[in-house]
């Protein structure tokens, strides 16, 4: 799997035939408020050297797409059929692809650094926000109605993109902080109050340092948080009291949601990869491979190569 960089996306959208790639970002990658573009996906249709949709990798930057037509997303170990009209919402932690089913596609996209929204001005980092936590939904089926709402945003951002406006980046940023928090509103979102207990904090952070470990990108990045008591030692909490922690505000315990991350990473790493079982035993931090064939078994009631070969046909 590798690493899509934000030179890469342009090459793959102007084509190789660009007169000077280097040139292109940088008279447009502004380095005191970061990089932000918009685009019309009909327009770049009839450029953009993919001509099938978007390969399985992770990029280094953001997008938020506004899609009319039929697709199928495929991220984490989820797969998604878009039948009309989607948003959605990629970060650099989530590897996806999407694959058109119908030639006819249009809708808007735009693609932003973190560096564009940094935490000094929305008041927290971009990878808290809902939209694009590992938790999130990624991709959100809407209405016409709901579609008519984004695109008039990325309207004004085609038109604002275009202008010689001197703080047009605050406009764009701002309607950047639309498009997300229109996003937010599709899926009902905990109080603040509830946020904010100690408990919740808790959990928050287990979950981000067990996120933070993926995805598995190469076979000599191997997972060191993978158990309950190697969470607990960096949390600085009782392993009994994370237990009991998880346990209430998620209904499972924590080797439950340790494994069920894990084994979700396993069946990525089977479907996306051609290491051998061996190697992604390794990766994801067991000593013997029988040992991860067993912990395969348990959660998926089948071996690891007869995943692969079933994931194959």
């Amino acid at each position: 799997m590798n690493s899509i960089t934000i030179k890469e996306f342009y090459q793959d959208i102007l084509g190789e035939s660009c007169p000077d790639i280097n040139q292109f970002l940088t008279d447009n990658i502004h380095k005191d408020v970061g990089h932000f573009n918009v685009f019309d996906i009909s327009e770049i249709a009839k450029t953009c050297t993919s001509k099938t949709g978007v390969p399985y990798n992770k990029r280094t930057y953001y997008k938020i797409s506004l899609i009319s037509g039929q697709n199928r997303v495929e991220y984490a170990d989820k797969t998604v059929v878009i039948d009309d009209c989607a948003v959605l919402f990629a970060s650099p932690k989530i590897p996806y692809n999407y694959t058109h089913l119908r030639t006819d596609q249009s809708g808007h996209f735009c693609v932003f650094t973190k560096d564009f929204l940094p935490a000094s001005k929305i008041g927290l980092e971009l990878d808290n926000l809902p939209v694009f936590s590992p938790q999130s939904d990624f991709v959100y089926q809407i209405s016409t109605e709901q579609y008519q709402k984004f695109e008039a945003v990325f309207l004004k951002m085609h038109e604002e993109i275009q202008s010689d406006y001197i703080y047009k980046y605050d406009l764009l940023r701002n309607y950047l902080m639309e498009l997300i928090h229109f996003g937010q509103k599709l899926k009902p979102i905990l109080p603040v109050e509830n946020i904010k207990t100690a408990a919740s904090r808790t959990t928050t952070l287990f979950i981000e340092l067990l996120e933070r470990q993926f995805p598995i990108e190469n076979i000599s990045q191997i997972l060191k948080l993978k158990t309950p008591a190697d969470f607990a030692g960096i949390l600085g909490v009782h392993i009994n009291h994370l237990n009991r922690v998880l346990k209430d505000t998620t209904g499972k315990t924590t080797g439950e949601i340790i494994g069920s991350r894990i084994f979700r990473e396993a069946k990525i790493l089977l479907t996306q990869t051609s290491w051998n079982v061996s190697e992604i035993a390794f990766t994801l931090g067991f000593e013997e491979v029988a040992h991860f064939s067993n912990f395969f078994k348990k959660y998926g009631n089948q071996s690891p190569q007869h995943f692969r070969e079933l994931a194959i046909v």
